[in-house]
């Protein structure tokens, strides 16, 4: 603990003056979770006794990957020569697939801390969350992390970064979140540079909702920025959006531990609890007002983010399908950019079908379902919303591959999103060949330094949210980092592969790919399944079908029992016979025969599409 830090602040409404409000930004793994652990311990609001790392990830999930997925927002206090400030931080996180939780975080502050790591420069991610905090005008420090380590080369990426937003490479602070160097210095500069947050205390009182969790014993736990005027315990407050009343139960600051207060004013971030269990009640980015002396305007709120990624979640046992209902629910209060809606499959009965922002936000989503929830669940194969145009004219938007049309098709439009890459010089050609590959189209290419390069690139989205990052990180033995963003619709010749068992489609396996990918797609699941499906009493085809056209085949042999077993020697027409009357008996049961695929082979076959994918 620092001599400078005090015990944690009382509870009460701080001056908007003395109230400094940040986050914390950074790609992936440049060291944001560990600079705010030694600013809790030089700060002094966790005591080394019960300091352990990543202090603000909670899930265990989060500490086994080493990764953040929930932004938590924590109060410090800091005192300088011109009083004791209470510092609001948010640590947020770095994967593009958690986006919408950086921006709803940099929403409720007035400054940030870009980070980036000493030892690898800015990356694609440093780059996309800083024009997220300039689009919200947010005072911007610059901070070069990790300058411990033998790799760092500060003095180089103190210029790129100076040059990337302007000034001096010798305003960039250096510090080490490990050792705790340069930390102190840190607080200082938030404390002397960034805004004191603005409002009207004697306006009504306006609170925006940046984040929500669900607590099994208090209901739901709502985390709030103040703006304008003061929430005290035990008010009646009001939702601007549902008009919904609620008694305020309890009211507090994070220090990172609930501490209940007397009430919060203008610019403090703190939580509220009213005891409501109903998770739909506490909607992100909602106006929170009190009930005797309503606001009249609401505040802006948060656009809604688009999901990029489709899959259907099945429960293995259908009687969780209620349990799956509930858990979802949940886990949409922690996590707003969630959307599902109920489909049903008839290989896998009843389910949801879940709108992802990636591949890591489906895996993590689903992680928690079995983990917090214990639930078994099958995922299908990602997909992509596609806009498919009938030959009458008429519009249909596909999220999943049973609702293509069978009849004629005039256009099908796919989602495309502009890529950026960042990777060293010597990798430009092997990148650019693999995004060639992925039908990738060049719009620019940028170099941030004499060895580092950004390539910018239009893609299908449904040709990264696979396997791209994989093979992009092999290709760069790992140096290159990868941002994506929507950037409209383009028509695409795309056709919908369906897979057939026995002259029947199983709607689970369909896909809809690009013509001239469907080919090896029906050849891969073919092949897939006759590993996974076990041997019936009689011949089993596995046909890949573009409408009526099979474009690949495989078997599954008939189990034959040795019918021949008891004629040992005698006439052969006598053995001819039982085989003939087997062969008949055989026929008769393909016709009335049905497969069925065995539960541990859908997931198997679904899975193999998207196993191994790791954080981007």
């Amino acid at each position: 603990m620092s001599p400078r830090a005090l015990t944690p602040l009382q509870p009460a409404a701080t001056p908007p003056e003395l109230l400094r409000n940040f986050c914390i930004i950074a790609h992936i793994d440049h060291g944001k979770s560990t600079l705010a652990d030694r600013m809790l311990q030089i700060t002094g609001v966790v005591s080394d006794r019960d300091m352990r790392a990543q202090y603000l990830d909670r899930m265990d999930i989060e500490r086994e990957r080493g990764i953040t997925i929930k932004s938590q927002a924590v109060r410090m206090p800091w005192a300088t020569a011109d009083g004791t400030f209470a510092l609001n931080m948010i640590d947020t996180p770095g994967h593009v697939d958690f986006t919408y939780e950086v921006s709803r975080s940099l929403a409720a502050c007035e400054g940030a801390v870009l980070l980036v790591d000493a030892a690898q420069g800015i990356e694609a991610q440093t780059l996309a969350n800083l024009y997220l905090a300039l689009e919200n005008d947010l005072h911007i420090i610059p901070v070069l992390n990790k300058i411990d380590l033998p790799a760092a080369d500060p003095d180089k990426f103190a210029a790129e970064l100076a040059g990337l937003i302007g000034g001096k490479p010798e305003d960039v602070l250096r510090v080490s979140g490990k050792t705790g160097v340069g930390v102190e210095e840190l607080l200082d500069r938030i404390v002397e540079q960034i805004p004191a947050p603005k409002g009207d205390p004697d306006a009504p009182a306006r609170a925006m909702i940046f984040d929500s969790v669900y607590d099994s014993y208090r209901g739901v736990v709502t985390y709030v920025r103040m703006i304008d005027g003061k929430l005290e315990p035990r008010e009646r407050i009001q939702m601007m959006s549902t008009k919904a009343t609620h008694d305020l139960l309890e009211i507090g600051t994070s220090n990172p531990e609930p501490v209940p207060t007397k009430g919060l004013g203008v610019g403090e971030v703190g939580y509220l609890i009213t005891g409501v269990k109903d998770v739909r009640q506490s909607k992100v980015g909602d106006t929170i007002t009190t009930h005797r002396k309503p606001a009249t305007d609401a505040l802006p709120g948060y656009t809604d983010p688009k999901p990029m990624v489709f899959s259907g979640i099945y429960p293995i046992d259908g009687s969780d399908y209620g349990d799956l209902r509930e858990a979802l629910d949940k886990l949409k209060l922690s996590d707003a950019s969630l959307q599902y809606e109920p489909e049903t499959s008839v290989a896998l009965g009843f389910g949801f079908r879940c709108g992802f922002l990636g591949l890591l936000h489906l895996e993590i989503i689903t992680e928690r379902l079995s983990r917090e929830f214990d639930l078994d669940l099958i995922t299908t194969a990602p997909s992509v919303t596609y806009e498919v145009t009938t030959d009458t004219g008429e519009k249909i938007s596909v999220t999943n591959p049973s609702e293509y049309p069978d009849g004629r098709v005039a256009e099908v439009s796919e989602p495309v999103v502009k890529v950026g890459i960042l990777c060293p010089k010597e990798y430009v050609g092997t990148v650019m060949e693999l995004c060639q590959t992925r039908r990738g189209n060049l719009l620019g290419m940028d170099y941030l330094s004499e060895d580092r390069v950004e390539l910018r690139y239009t893609m299908p989205l449904g040709e990264i949210v696979f396997d791209f990052f994989d093979h992009l990180k092999s290709r760069t033995q790992g140096y290159a980092s990868l941002d994506y963003e929507p950037a409209g619709q383009q028509t695409a010749d795309l056709v919908k592969v369906d897979i057939l068992l026995q002259g029947e489609p199983v709607d689970a396996f369909s896909s809809i790919v690009h013509r001239e990918k469907a080919y090896a797609y029906g050849t891969m699941m073919t092949e897939r399944l006759r590993k996974l499906i076990p041997r019936q009493q009689f011949e089993v085809p596995i046909q890949a079908a573009i409408g009526a056209r099979i474009i690949a085949r495989e078997n599954i042999r008939a189990i034959r029992k040795d019918v021949l077993a008891k004629c040992y020697g005698g006439d052969i027409t006598r053995k001819r016979k039982l085989l003939e009357k087997q062969k008949e008996g055989k026929k008769r049961m393909k016709m009335v025969g049905r497969v069925e695929v065995p539960q541990e082979a859908f997931i198997a076959a679904l899975s193999g599409d998207v196993e191994g994918k790791d954080k981007k």
